[in-house]
């Protein structure tokens, strides 16, 4: 019998088998009529389609607006809680339990290429050198995949980058076939929750940037392979970046913060927003930009962000908004929330 090829060192090829303890890493989402209703944490338009992802591995697709939704076909029930498209055929979500799905056929299907169990073997094999990863990676098999990736980007269709809870960072250079940890490569020495990645415009198109909780702001200049911590405008939790046509930064957190940058983080000023509440998500197209909170608020700006005002409190805790892609004006958005998929009222 032919001996097997060792692993190269740090990276590991393609998710292992789900675990027998973690069947939901396995098991299909529940196909349900009530789905619009459930508890949706992420919504993104590709093309004339929207996309929402959440509980249960449930991913709810639109082609008329959000008038109404069907259910795609998902190989995992955990909750899945950021995607992305770099197309308008190829995706990816990532969720609980340390799950990273991938779409080819714009959102319809989804397969499995990532989990939280072969996450923490990807850190624990890292190489020799980068002790503090590899014993990272040896804390979290003992945890077990109980820890969400929170965030995504990608590039293009081969370069990408997920983070999440307790510092998780991994990287892929090939579209998700392979994972490699980067959390050694991050300035987080406490392992702080990371809640927002997003990549630069502009002059900062070699940019990336992470933030989450404690105030913590990070960037890369070098597309990733590196990063060095920013100083941060408020020491309480980010939830997100939004990142302008002009490479201006709008960075948006608790309690309502929002902070504004037009030099790449150095500098930020400070955005007054009409609502003292959590932002869960920002969205913008064609000049109009919406940021929605926890409380059920939309917010609008039309000037960038640099000045928001309240357009409707709809009784929901909201999670993210996209402008549907047949609205070329931006005048048309869904909302998604932890109960279900909602209109936004036409602005008047």
């Amino acid at each position: 019998m032919a001996a097997t090829p060792a692993p190269t060192p740090g990276v590991v090829t393609g998710a292992p088998p789900a675990r027998a303890d973690f069947p939901v890493l396995s098991r299909p989402a529940p196909p349900s009529a009530h789905a619009p209703e459930a508890a949706m944490l992420a919504v993104a338009a590709v093309g004339n389609r929207l996309v929402a992802a959440g509980e249960r591995g449930i991913v709810l697709l639109s082609d008329d607006g959000g008038a109404t939704w069907r259910q795609a076909r998902v190989p995992v029930s955990v909750s899945l809680t950021a995607l992305q498209f770099v197309n308008g055929r190829t995706g990816w979500a990532v969720g609980h339990l340390g799950v990273v799905l991938r779409t080819d056929d714009g959102g319809e299907s989804w397969r499995l290429q990532l989990d939280g169990i072969g996450a923490a073997e990807k850190a624990a094999a890292s190489p020799a050198g980068a002790a503090g990863a590899a014993r990272s990676g040896q804390s979290l098999l003992k945890d077990g995949p109980d820890k969400p990736f929170l965030d995504l980007h990608f590039a293009n269709d081969k370069d990408g980058m997920v983070v999440g809870a307790y510092g998780l960072a991994f990287r892929t250079e090939d579209g998700g076939a392979s994972w490699t940890s980067v959390m050694d490569a991050l300035p987080n020495p406490d392992g702080l929750h990371l809640y927002g990645l997003r990549a630069g415009k502009g002059a900062g198109a070699d940019d990336l940037y992470i933030v989450g909780e404690q105030g913590l702001m990070l960037r890369s200049t070098d597309r990733g392979r590196s990063f060095a911590p920013l100083d941060s405008p408020y020491a309480g939790s980010w939830f997100g970046l939004t990142v302008f046509d002009d490479g201006s930064l709008l960075a948006y957190g608790l309690k309502g913060n929002a902070y504004r940058s037009s030099d790449r983080g150095d500098h930020w000023e400070k955005v007054e927003m009409p609502s003292e509440t959590g932002i869960s998500a920002i969205a913008h197209s064609s000049g109009r930009t919406l940021a929605v909170d926890q409380a059920g608020a939309v917010l609008e700006s039309r000037d960038a962000g640099r000045r928001f005002a309240l357009v409707q409190r709809t009784g929901l805790p909201l999670t993210g908004a996209a402008f549907a892609g047949s609205a070329s004006d931006g005048s048309r958005a869904v909302l998604s929330s932890l109960r279900g998929m909602a209109p936004l009222a036409p602005a008047p």
